[in-house]
């Protein structure tokens, strides 16, 4: 393990998604008693999987709200040390706008995380994500660890359950969470495209501008500053934020149902019948890759059938217009690889590496054994625990939702945002929908694209360092 990043210190899903512990619950928790809660946490910091494990039976990391910094004690000047985006939270106007959480997906339309009731943001404070190799595991570890909510002064808000599907497939079907970033000076290894400065996703070291990310500093003293580092720029305070990173959580239904109808219903026979492969391929234009993770780069005409992680690839030598995989797809736009912008290939990768995200969201819900044209109509709701991880939630992972997946003008399109996570309700239809697909001699468009995906909750916490965490106990 490289001796430049402290991997020990970081909590274990900075470094891993987990993906032998196939089941998990993300609960949401408040403080009722801040003098229990604090050394609870002590105690919590001492059993939290670090970089360097790789567990194969349990783990657990620990995320914490502003709001929750607030109720352990921690001065405002303090506070106000850490970015704008996590202290004013995901529900401003403002952020609204950016996020497009408008209509169904409208904060006051959430479960969790929204501006009013007893799941309001202002009641969520602490984040445990607890995962276990299968749903009996994990019951045995989290009532272990609910045992001790109430002698810690905690209670429980939301309690949500997951799990990774069959194959690593989301509920729409597709193989999910390819194309993560690897981060440099971790001791793990991966294509050169895809190794990223540690800055993008660690507080404390240069990101891919040559600079240290803004970072939390303590302005004043408080608790056992002994636990914390240093500041790397030479200040003299203390930074709280070092090996530590921003938590972004938004719970996200998936209309499975919708999803699979507007693409048999856009790519039927002339006799009205639902056309199997059309249809699939219509869905995988949409997403940039098969249902079996392949990409439409390397295999525009069908799917090669084998699940597929293969990511070691780009767009600018073999698809720079855009015919094997569309421009609007999903998977092309919040991630353009070589052909960012107009710029040249070596370019575009170093400039879309200033907006990557590490990835560790779950899905939740029952899925349908085989999702498609003729089996999409699940159980209950079904959807995904969006989950990233982000030193600048400004310039990651809000950059990639505004300016990427919600612009309507991606990639010079016109009424065009991402089909998958773009779309809005338009209840009214006031808002063209469209997605459009390059071909020859002119391009294709299938029009009014309703909503796929609709936010069910979300926030903004940061994941502390393990030392940070504990340091958070004494404060």
């Amino acid at each position: 393990m490289s001796n430049l990043i402290d991997t020990k210190d970081l909590q274990g899903m900075l470094l891993r998604g987990y993906g032998s512990l196939r089941a998990n619950y993300f609960t949401l928790l408040k403080i009722e008693d801040a003098t229990k809660a604090k050394a609870w946490l002590q105690e919590l910091s001492r059993m939290v999987s670090h970089g360097q494990e790789s567990p194969s039976n349990a783990a657990i990391n620990v995320a914490v709200t502003c709001n929750g910094l607030r109720a352990l004690g921690m001065k405002e000047k303090n506070i106000r040390n850490f970015i704008r985006e996590f202290r004013e939270g995901m529900i401003t106007p403002h952020r609204q706008r950016i996020l497009a959480d408008v209509e169904a997906s409208a904060p006051e339309n959430w479960r969790w995380g929204g501006p009013e009731g007893p799941s309001s943001e202002y009641q969520i404070h602490i984040l445990l994500l607890v995962f276990g190799k299968n749903q009996d595991v994990l019951n045995q570890f989290y009532n272990e660890l609910a045992e001790k909510f109430s002698s810690g002064g905690v209670r429980v808000v939301e309690n949500l359950s997951g799990q990774i599907n069959k194959d690593n497939k989301e509920q729409f079907g597709f193989r999910d969470g390819i194309a993560q970033p690897v981060i440099k000076g971790t001791g793990q290894t991966g294509a050169e495209q895809n190794m990223v400065e540690p800055g993008e996703f660690i507080l404390g070291y240069k990101n891919e501008y040559g600079v240290y990310p803004e970072t939390p500093l303590l302005e004043e003293e408080q608790g056992d500053m002994h636990l914390l580092s240093d500041d790397e720029q030479g200040s003299g305070k203390k930074n709280i934020g070092r090996n530590g990173t921003y938590l972004v959580f938004r719970q996200m239904e998936q209309k499975v149902d919708t999803f699979w109808s507007y693409m048999n219903e856009q790519s039927k026979t002339e006799k009205g019948d639902i056309d199997v492969a059309a249809s699939i391929k219509l869905a995988s234009l949409m997403v940039g890759r098969w249902p079996s993770g392949n990409p439409l780069v390397n295999f525009p005409e069908h799917d090669p059938g084998t699940q597929s992680d293969l990511d070691n690839f780009g767009y600018a030598a073999s698809d720079k217009e855009g015919l094997r995989c569309p421009f609007g797809s999903h998977v092309r736009r919040t991630n353009p690889r070589d052909t960012f912008e107009d710029n040249k290939a070596k370019l575009s990768t170093k400039l879309t590496n200033k907006h990557r995200i590490l990835r560790r969201g779950r899905s939740y819900g029952e899925m349908i054994d085989t999702p498609g044209p003729t089996s999409h109509t699940p159980n209950g709701e079904v959807g995904l625990h969006f989950i990233c991880l982000n030193a600048n939630i400004e310039n990651q992972f809000e950059f990639i939702q505004h300016t990427w997946s919600n612009s309507p003008k991606f990639q010079n399109l016109h009424n065009d945002p991402d089909p998958i996570t773009g779309t809005v309700e338009n209840r009214d239809g006031r808002v063209q929908q469209q997605f459009t697909i390059q071909d020859y001699p002119v391009n294709r468009t299938v029009c009014n694209i309703p909503q796929f995906t609709v936010v069910k909750g979300g926030a903004y916490f940061f994941l502390p360092s393990i030392s940070a965490l504990n340091y958070l106990g004494t404060i």
